[in-house]
């Protein structure tokens, strides 16, 4: 398919000249001493923690950093490639909180965190777990991580994400996937996990994320290098300033991951929008966001680097119509754009705070559709269908045709919870509401999982690693 672009090649050209003068004449604070020391061994001029990239220094290390790379799953059928065409969906991400129209809005726990695992799992949509799907508020802070870690490999076989509390976070997330995988040079050479670290913006790194971003690098694993510039209250008001600002601090974290390990697989991130001028707070059901997305696509494929952005995201409190618009707004400009990584396709409400079990069950069936869209269609004389047309001819109908059997699978998208029944139909079925069915779909999902074997010495094995956490 042809990708969607928002920006002129000039105009790429002009984010890229002022992301670097923003790097070279007004720099980034990093507060990490270990991240100082080898930016400045590389050739940035270190100023305290002030550091000031040479623009030649900048693109030197972006060109180091892979256009695309494999991420293996404990189930090899489940490896996914990142970068190129491909897309890949992973559902929400940090959720303090869940609903669902029967209990409401609630604090998430550990269960609910496990049940996401197993509706990721189950979905032949999603295709990597998201690692900090919902917070776990009821496991202690030293352990929480790792906690989220093994609950993924446990219930999945998939793809998954690892920590990003700090370095120690990410020392554990890397000694816990030599238990499940062997050697951190077997990890080097089949990356299995991948993690997200984003700037403090504006123009700022922290020691939490530069020690996970360190740490990572060093054992070789990809990570989404994030920025999620606010316009308007982080960031210029301007799409354009913003989108800079973004750039230069992506940059910024690219260049340190290559200078500490040249060849680290990286996802250029791009997660800015706007505030909501009237209260302040941040939108990312917007217009602005979209059109943000398309925007570091293109910036992504400038530097020949996978891209991420967001999915299926609304500032909707609830799973309403205003969920469904902003939500598949943003999810088919990602699509359309050619964004490889979509992170938040399923089940995120109220700007990232919290997930809904009935939402994911919607949402994953827009990325059905919209995976179905990406897909395009096939031009040639069978598909034309030239002579069941002349079969056909006037006046007739094409729903008893060899030509519709044999490729109507294949051809249309065949929901799961959406109904196209006429009204009678729909009424003999019990009018159920699209909440309604998504409701039914996720407890008839977790009632039927079947989780995938995870062998026996494995599993003591994490969980002897988790208790010496305490």
């Amino acid at each position: 398919m042809q990708r969607f672009g928002i920006l002129t090649k000039t105009q790429v050209e002009k984010v890229h000249e002022a992301s670097l003068n923003i790097l070279w004449k007004i720099g980034v604070d990093f507060g990490y001493p270990p991240a100082l020391k080898v930016l400045k061994k590389g050739g940035a001029k270190v100023d305290g923690e002030r550091v000031f990239f040479p623009p030649k220094l900048v693109e030197e290390q972006i060109k180091k950093a892979p256009s695309q790379f494999t991420l293996y799953a404990r189930n090899p059928d489940n490896n996914i490639i990142i970068g190129g065409h491909n897309m890949v969906f992973t559902p929400g991400y940090g959720a303090p909180f869940v609903t669902d129209i029967v209990n409401g809005r609630r604090r998430a726990n550990l269960n609910d965190f496990e049940n996401f695992v197993k509706l990721t799992g189950a979905s032949v949509n999603q295709n990597i777990l998201s690692g900090n799907v919902v917070e776990p508020n009821d496991i202690p802070h030293e352990i929480r991580h790792a906690q989220m870690y093994y609950t993924s490999v446990k219930y999945s076989d998939k793809c998954f994400m690892g920590s990003a509390m700090g370095e120690q976070g990410a020392k554990d997330s890397v000694r816990m996937a030599t238990i499940l995988f062997g050697s951190e040079a077997q990890l080097a050479e089949k990356p299995r996990f991948i993690s997200i670290l984003g700037s403090l913006t504006p123009l700022k790194y922290d020691l939490r994320m530069l020690g996970a971003l360190m740490e990572y690098a060093r054992a070789g694993q990809p990570q989404l290098i994030s920025s999620l510039s606010i316009a308007g209250a982080t960031g210029p008001v301007t799409l354009a300033g913003n989108l800079a600002l973004q750039n230069a601090e992506i940059l910024a974290g690219i260049a340190l991951a290559q200078l500490v390990r040249e060849g680290t697989p990286v996802i250029f991130a791009g997660a800015s929008s706007n505030a909501e001028m009237r209260s302040g707070a941040l939108s990312i059901g917007s217009p602005e966001m979209a059109m943000n997305t398309a925007a570091t696509a293109q910036m992504a494929r400038y530097y020949k680097l996978p891209s991420r952005s967001g999915g299926a995201v609304c500032d909707a409190k609830v799973p309403d119509a205003q969920a469904a618009y902003e939500s598949m707004m943003n999810l088919l400009m990602a699509q359309a754009s050619g964004i490889n990584f979509v992170l938040h396709t399923a089940g995120i409400l109220d700007t990232y705070n919290c997930m809904s079990y009935e939402k994911f069950i919607v949402d994953d069936e827009m990325c059905g559709m919209v995976k179905r869209i990406k897909k395009g269609f096939k031009v040639n004389d069978i598909t034309l269908g030239l002579d069941v047309i002349k079969e056909v001819g006037p006046g007739g109908h094409f729903l008893d045709k060899d030509h519709t059997l044999e490729h109507f699978r294949g051809e249309l998208y065949q929901p799961t919870i959406s109904n196209r029944d006429d009204f009678d139909g729909w009424n003999a079925k019990g009018s159920l509401h699209c909440m309604d069915a998504a409701n039914k779909k996720y407890k008839e999902i977790l009632e039927s999982y079947v989780v995938p074997e995870l062998p026996a010495d494995v599993d003591k094995d994490l969980l002897r690693f988790i208790e010496s956490l305490k």
